[in-house]
């Protein structure tokens, strides 16, 4: 039996070491990531290619009041593209709202007169249904990577969990809605956690901070199945609950026109 049991000891043990190595590799890869990549990661794993999904929001005001919405979500590209149609309450019902070119670019459908009305560049920093997300918030896919120059600071933790520590710096000539972002990012998911938006005009003036909570692995890809965004001006919250969402499916390019918004 002991010339059996050797060989399988020391195979037992080279598999182990080669294991460990492995592992430390792995450790050691992530400790060397550079805030580009983190941050690049990231931006792909929130922004599948495509995806079909509904949501509910959640506004809750100063006086404490709450006002509900449920709408569907469809997005292409990487999230470039981005629809958004109404379900409830039933005075928005079947309004919608297209995004085009990371939010550049905002359509609007009402239809109660059947007109689409396209908003002005600037309106991408205004609130969404009063709520604390802006369209930019929604819509801007790669807005932290073509807008902010990103580093990297110490790793922290946040929520209970081992984050990569970020800071994004407004890059000049940008028209991006803030002025500075501080983001934790899970180690293992590559998902943000925290994000920290500061004032556009005064970057140690915090206005707004995000939580993301519930990550579920969906269709393999790691989702935050809540958004918590609490106004730390207005002393207001909003949070965006994701109902259900599908990634590994196909649509059409003319659903994200104004005639794919009325249908």
């Amino acid at each position: 039996m002991s010339g059996i049991v050797q060989p399988v000891r020391g195979r037992l043990c080279a598999i182990l070491v080669l294991w460990t190595l492995v592992m430390n590799m792995n450790l050691h890869a992530q400790s060397e990531m550079t805030a580009e990549e983190v941050l690049n990661i990231m931006t792909e794993t929130m922004n599948p290619q495509q995806s079909k999904g509904t949501m509910k929001m959640t506004i809750v005001t100063t006086s404490g009041e709450e006002r509900t919405f449920e709408y569907r979500t469809f997005s292409k590209n990487g999230g470039e593209k981005s629809l958004m149609k109404y379900l409830k309450p039933t005075r928005v019902k079947d309004q919608a709202i297209l995004m085009l070119n990371d939010a550049n670019d905002i359509w609007v459908y009402f239809p109660r007169t059947k007109r689409v009305r396209k908003l002005a560049t600037h309106a991408k920093r205004q609130k969404l249904e009063g709520s604390d997300f802006s369209y930019e918030d929604m819509g801007a896919s790669n807005t932290f990577i073509e807008e902010y120059r990103a580093i990297r600071h110490d790793d922290e933790k946040r929520e209970g969990r081992g984050c990569y520590a970020l800071e994004l710096t407004r890059k000049p000539g940008s028209d991006a809605g803030y002025s500075r972002i501080l983001m934790w990012v899970d180690r293992d998911c590559l998902v943000p956690l925290v994000i920290h938006y500061y004032h556009d005009e005064d970057p140690e003036l915090l206005e707004k901070e995000l939580v993301c909570s519930d990550i579920q692995l969906i269709d393999e890809i790691y989702t935050p199945m809540k958004y918590t965004m609490h106004n730390k001006l207005d002393n207001t919250q909003t949070s965006l609950e994701i109902v259900e969402v599908m990634y590994k499916i196909e649509l059409p390019d003319d659903l994200f026109t104004e005639l794919g918004m009325q249908r």
